[in-house]
């Protein structure tokens, strides 16, 4: 069942939160978020349209405290720590995803920032993190949506052995099951994080759920062995391990037993025909080794399009030298390999020097699908193809959805 995604908005001033009649002048004089229809019913409902969409929304001041559980997605300067901690007003906006979730969550934030221009911070309770204010008002005078991980959540559990349950949140408002890693490792965690994400990502892009143990093809991990996975209800998961193991029965009696499902592979094209799971970590010595994540058409032109959109920021720090700049370019991929809807593998390079229209870069790993070109390789691409990039300065890392962090400093 799809569940609504719920947001609590924190602004610098509690009064606005609590003035209805200034919450409408915002909403009506917006030019993005056209408003259709309003009513009052413990609260205010109101239906918008963005884009062409229409979305019907709750929105109500309710009083909060930040649980203890939440993760904040973004760095915030200190001033703002203090002023979300001290907070305990906020203005809910509760709404229902349509067939494309992230381009439902993107008119959230829209609608956010319209009935609270100077927004603080955003408690996204449906996946458990608070969010930039900064960050969700560069989001939402963007064309192109956020990152689709901004959706969901996935939370590390670590017990007092060497046992981490990975588990996700927020999936369930795309109608889909969240996901979850059970007897993960310290050492492997990571690698099992990558391939949630991605499974996490393309469920999101389907317009129906996903079938229990269907195959679903989510990385190579080798030229030759791809990752199929499949998911697996908890009730059944759980079956394969001790009830007092870390997210085994005993940990589902007051949470993580509503709809969600444990993620499985298929180590052999034998076992996918009998439909035979195994744990993720049966690919763990392949996962060490660079695999390809299944990265889909639709979420690689949103890269592109974030990217280009925002390339001064990277263009700017590029002219600092005491950064290092690596830029994904899509690369032309041999006639042997091609197939439809597959003539580019995105790889990634390092920035040598730039121009106001290309981009001179080496190429750091080896691809799969272009033969002639190798670590090393120096080349001169246009700015059209590059489909993402990423800044590494002396404090942090940042993409083209973290650029916010530029406008602070």
């Amino acid at each position: 069942m799809k569940e609504k995604s719920y947001m609590v908005a924190v602004s610098r001033n509690d009064e606005s939160i609590k003035d209805i009649k200034g919450i409408m002048t915002r909403l009506s004089n917006n030019s993005e978020v056209k408003l259709k229809a309003h009513k009052f019913e413990e609260g205010l409902n109101v239906k918008v349209e963005i884009d062409g969409c229409e979305y019907e929304v709750e929105v109500f001041p309710i009083d909060f405290e930040i649980p203890p559980l939440y993760r904040a997605q973004h760095l915030f300067p200190d001033v703002d720590v203090e002023a979300v901690e001290k907070a305990n007003v906020g203005l809910a906006v509760v709404m229902e995803f349509n067939e494309n979730p992230l381009r439902s969550y993107h008119a959230q934030l829209k609608i956010i920032t319209a009935l609270i221009p100077d927004v603080l911070a955003v408690l996204d309770d449906s996946s458990e993190k608070i969010l930039s204010g900064r960050w969700v008002r560069l989001a939402a005078e963007s064309a192109v949506p956020p990152a689709p991980r901004y959706i969901y959540t996935v939370q590390a559990v670590s017990g007092e052995e060497d046992c981490v349950w990975l588990h996700s949140h927020g999936l369930n408002r795309c109608g889909h099951p969240d996901i979850e890693v059970l007897n993960s490792k310290r050492e492997t965690c990571d690698n099992h994080y990558h391939i949630m994400e991605t499974m996490a990502n393309r469920l999101r892009e389907r317009e129906e759920p996903l079938e229990m143990g269907e195959p679903f093809y989510v990385a190579r991990v080798t030229e030759r062995i791809p990752l199929m996975a499949a998911l697996i209800p908890w009730q059944e998961a759980i079956q394969n391990y001790p009830e007092d193991m870390l997210g085994g029965k005993a940990d589902r009696e007051e949470g993580h037993n509503g709809n969600t499902c444990g993620l499985f592979v298929y180590p052999s094209y034998e076992a996918m025909e009998k439909r035979s799971c195994a744990p993720l970590s049966v690919f763990d010595d392949l996962l060490k080794d660079n695999p390809i994540y299944m990265i889909s058409t639709q979420e690689t032109e949103r890269m592109k399009a974030l990217a280009g959109e925002r390339i001064s920021y990277m263009l700017k720090a590029a002219q600092n030298p005491e950064n290092k700049i690596l830029i994904k370019i899509g690369l032309d991929i041999d006639e042997e390999f091609r197939e439809e809807q597959n003539d580019f593998e995105h790889i990634w390079f390092e920035l040598k020097s730039a121009t106001d229209s290309d981009v001179t870069c080496e190429l750091t790993q080896e691809p799969y699908y272009v033969k002639n070109m190798h670590v090393g390789s120096i080349g001169t691409y246009a700015f059209d193809r590059i489909t993402d990039w990423l800044i590494f300065t002396k404090e942090r890392r940042l993409t083209a959805d973290d650029v916010y962090l530029m406008e602070s400093e």
